[in-house]
């Protein structure tokens, strides 16, 4: 079989015209940002906007508007792209802008990039985690670069430390400290389960709450060795044993007791800050928000770490949506976007963002500086040690739509269902998408 990295580069995909850029003039043009940030990081966001539109020489006009969450600004987007109703900014994943990419949606940023006048020297390219800058780069469409990174982050187990120290104590677990292995976590979750926290504000307990989700099922995944790609055979891989294992070790823990659903947004975060749930999994983005809920409600001490493992070092699912530059605008547009992406990107507004989004800075220098932060947030510390550890989802066109499919899969499996026969069902429909949107590039 053709791989797909091949199949795509004999495609005639009608790619953007590098342009000229050197030439171009930004004066007085007006960008609009869709994104998805609310609250302190909306003002943050509009801290770094100010800061722009005061200070760039070109009169250049950053507005910003709330679109939603990433799905909402997915699918605001498709019918629209390529054309001037597009915003000249908009945040996205990698396979949000590999899909929008096939509808021709996407400006190549290389030639801003790259540009003597506008773009950014050798030492500022440097300056970037080379991992978080190439993830934007994207093989499949002869390397174009369809986004830049502002922002990154990853997916940690949350845990309540009082809690797991009394279940230790009281001889209920036979570890100290937070679970490393799928079946140190199996017992603690259990433990929790017949044995409340002392310190929680209601009568509920329970060891693990689950949000079924593509990303949580790729995290499981990837504790248990496995991936739900096969990059080799450029295929889904849902029903590869490792995914099969960890799905039917989930189950296994709904079957006992010892774990539910999240039934309602943020759920798991609120019976975590109330001392009824011992551990929850998601974006290391919410530690502001779990060190509210926790400090508002049961008061315990609490941290983060991997998810409990089956490979030797931790496999972290690192992601983070990129900003890109949609097509339909003019160059001298797509100039002044471009320059408030490199004021956006800069160590001065990667430290404003940093701290007031709690990402993880995309710059080697940014990071340098935040030994003080580190020292104030420890769990941010500690989740920032584990990027070396870093792996990503599949960035190809459709997964949103596979995403889709794997929410409901996964809730089927966690009721009951039969996990081989659902997990080769997922795989066989999520590579009839990913072939749909291939052939939608010929």
């Amino acid at each position: 079989m053709k791989t797909l990295f091949a199949l795509l580069a004999g495609l005639s995909v009608t790619f953007a015209v590098a342009q000229d850029v050197e030439s171009l003039d930004p004066s007085g043009q007006t960008v609009m940002f869709w994104h998805q940030h609310s609250t302190e990081r909306l003002e943050a966001l509009d801290a770094i906007i100010d800061d722009f539109n005061e200070t760039n020489e070109y009169g250049i006009t950053v507005q910003q508007e709330y679109q939603g969450g990433y799905g909402d600004i997915f699918q605001k987007m498709l019918p629209i792209l390529n054309t001037s109703s597009a915003p000249n900014l908009v945040v996205g994943y990698q396979n949000q802008a590999a899909t929008y990419a096939i509808g021709d949606g996407m400006t190549d940023l290389t030639p801003f990039v790259e540009s003597e006048r506008w773009g950014l020297t050798d030492e500022e390219k440097a300056d970037f985690f080379p991992g978080f800058y190439a993830a934007d780069v994207f093989p499949s469409f002869d390397n174009q670069r369809f986004g830049f990174p502002p922002n990154r982050s990853m997916e940690v187990m949350y845990y309540n430390a009082d809690w797991l120290a009394e279940l230790a104590d009281a001889g209920a677990i036979s570890f100290d400290g937070p679970p490393t292995s799928p079946e140190q976590f199996r017992e603690a979750a259990c433990a929790a389960t017949d044995t409340p926290f002392s310190g929680a504000l209601a009568d509920a307990s329970l060891g693990y709450k689950l949000s079924t989700d593509a990303s949580r099922f790729a995290s499981w995944t990837f504790a248990f060795g496995g991936d739900v790609y096969d990059y080799e055979a450029d295929r889904y891989a849902y029903d590869a044993p490792e995914a099969v294992e960890a799905m039917t070790y989930l189950q296994d823990l709904f079957e006992d007791g010892c774990a539910d659903f999240v039934t309602e947004r943020y759920g798991d975060q609120t019976d975590f800050g109330q001392g009824t749930l011992l551990f929850t999994v998601g974006s290391s983005s919410g530690l502001p928000y779990y060190d509210s809920a926790v400090s508002e409600g049961a008061g315990f001490e609490w941290s983060v770490a991997p998810l409990p493992r089956t490979t030797e070092d931790p496999v972290m699912n690192v992601y983070g949506a990129s900003v890109s530059i949609p097509t339909g605008h003019s160059p001298e547009a797509d100039l002044a976007t471009w320059l408030f992406v490199k004021h956006y990107t800069s160590p001065e507004a990667q430290a404003t963002w940093a701290k007031a989004s709690n990402y993880f800075p995309v710059r080697q220098s940014v990071a340098d500086g935040l030994s003080d932060y580190f020292a104030e947030n420890e769990a941010y510390a500690t989740a920032f040690e584990l990027l070396p550890f870093g792996t990503t989802e599949p960035p190809v066109p459709g997964y949103d739509f596979v995403r889709d499919n794997v929410e409901a899969d996964m809730a089927a499996i966690m009721d009951g269902d039969d996990v081989t026969r659902v997990l080769a069902t997922l795989t066989s429909e999520s590579n009839l998408i990913l072939d749909d949107q291939l052939s939608a590039m010929e």
